[in-house]
């Protein structure tokens, strides 16, 4: 109506318009937790052999599930240590780093599982069912949920957890937020920050550090 020149005043410019809740994430799995979790799979197996390269790579490279089972054989480049991303949120392709420990596991299921699991010979899907077939990302889901029962972590969540423990790790561990965006194939650096405000580490350090109370005094 203003546009229009039918009212000379917007009755709701002073209005405040709601905003949406910034929630922080689920707090990140400890160190032990995540060796806890990695042991459940029995590697002796070959679905365990699988189980594990898959805990790895979630918990290495803080991929989205869907993007796990979206991953081709061509996509994992071993001497490289790197993995290509297709199609990722919101259509984009990235190349993210693999972790040594990861790509140890990586090339044992490729080696010793997927063959076995390889039913149809025409499918390039990296990590394979029972069934031979790929992933779909409710199974994975339910697979990690079930995996961090075993592991006596049940209420804590499943594959974003893991995502969101590799991105919280990394900070902690140093590393520059801006690359964390670029592994975890955020858009938004705003996005990744939220990683800032659950990472209690550095703040407990400078607390520690700069508060008077933050060392005890033996003498009182």
């Amino acid at each position: 109506m203003i546009k229009q020149n039918v009212i000379l005043n917007n009755p709701a410019s002073e209005l405040d318009l709601p905003r949406h809740e910034k929630r922080l994430p689920a707090e990140a799995l400890t160190l032990d937790e995540i060796k806890a979790l990695l042991a459940v799979p029995n590697t002796r197996d070959l679905l365990g052999i699988r189980d594990r390269a898959i805990l790895e790579l979630f918990y290495s490279c803080g991929i989205r599930r869907t993007e796990l089972c979206q991953l081709q054989l061509s996509n994992f480049n071993s001497e490289r240590r790197t993995l290509y991303i297709r199609q990722g949120k919101g259509k984009k392709d990235r190349v993210v780093p693999v972790g040594q420990q990861a790509t140890v596991w990586l090339e044992k299921y490729l080696a010793q599982s997927r063959p076995r699991l390889n039913l149809h010979h025409s499918e390039q899907a990296f990590f394979l069912t029972a069934y031979g077939e790929k992933f779909n990302p409710d199974v994975v889901t339910r697979m990690i949920s079930e995996m961090m029962t075993r592991a006596n972590l049940s209420g804590k969540g499943s594959c974003h957890l893991l995502r969101h423990t590799c991105a919280t790790h990394m900070l902690e561990g140093g590393a520059d937020i801006r690359y964390i965006q670029q592994l975890l194939g955020h858009e938004s650096l705003e996005t990744t920050a939220i990683y800032t405000e659950v990472s209690i580490l550095r703040l407990q350090e400078v607390h520690t550090r700069c508060h008077p109370s933050g060392k005890t005094d033996a003498s009182s």
